[in-house]
């Protein structure tokens, strides 16, 4: 079992690689990672309804919020590919979301972690520990996958996720400030 600041990143076998055969359409990659982004933003949700003051519940909030927004974008990229998509609820019916980002369960994480989750800055080390690791992720996919266009959509949602990692580490900077 692996650890960092006193989180631990285990998860279950190569970190979701588990979830993929290899010879995946885009369209069950977006539905994967659709999923993988609406078990993070539950255990956002989870955590902030204990977070044990305002400002970290915030965050939590807010981070809940961004996993809402990369979900709407997925489903978007996911209607764009496909001639004859399903609609939202037939979409929602064939997600997931068993694993978060960085591929292991909510629970287990929860199980885990909470101890370690109490202040602004530990919720900030943890998401970023998960951005990274769902970059890492959605890199080891797109290596894995037989399919050209499946390899440049893993490619891309993992340029998203160095995007949050950047977005996050502003926060983290604005938080080591006060």
């Amino acid at each position: 079992m692996r650890a960092w600041q006193g989180l631990s990143a285990a998860g279950p076998a190569e970190m979701g690689l588990v979830l993929l055969r290899g010879d995946e359409h885009p369209a069950e990659i977006i539905i994967l990672a659709y999923g993988l982004e609406q078990g993070l933003g539950e255990f956002y949700t989870a955590m902030k309804a204990v977070a044990e003051n305002s400002a970290t519940a915030a965050i939590f909030d807010l981070l809940a919020g961004i996993e809402a927004q990369h979900k709407e974008k997925l489903y978007q990229l996911y209607l764009a590919l496909n001639p004859a998509p399903l609609d939202r609820p037939a979409f929602a019916a064939k997600v997931t979301s068993q694993y978060m980002e960085g591929g292991f369960t909510t629970e287990e994480f929860v199980a885990q972690n909470r101890p370690a989750l109490q202040t602004d800055r530990q919720v900030l080390d943890m998401a970023m520990m998960l951005e990274a690791q769902a970059l890492d992720l959605y890199t080891r996919y797109a290596a894995k996958s037989a399919h050209e266009e499946t390899k440049t959509l893993l490619l891309d949602i993992a340029n998203e996720e160095k995007a949050h990692l950047k977005r996050l580490g502003a926060l983290l900077e604005d938080e080591l400030k006060k």
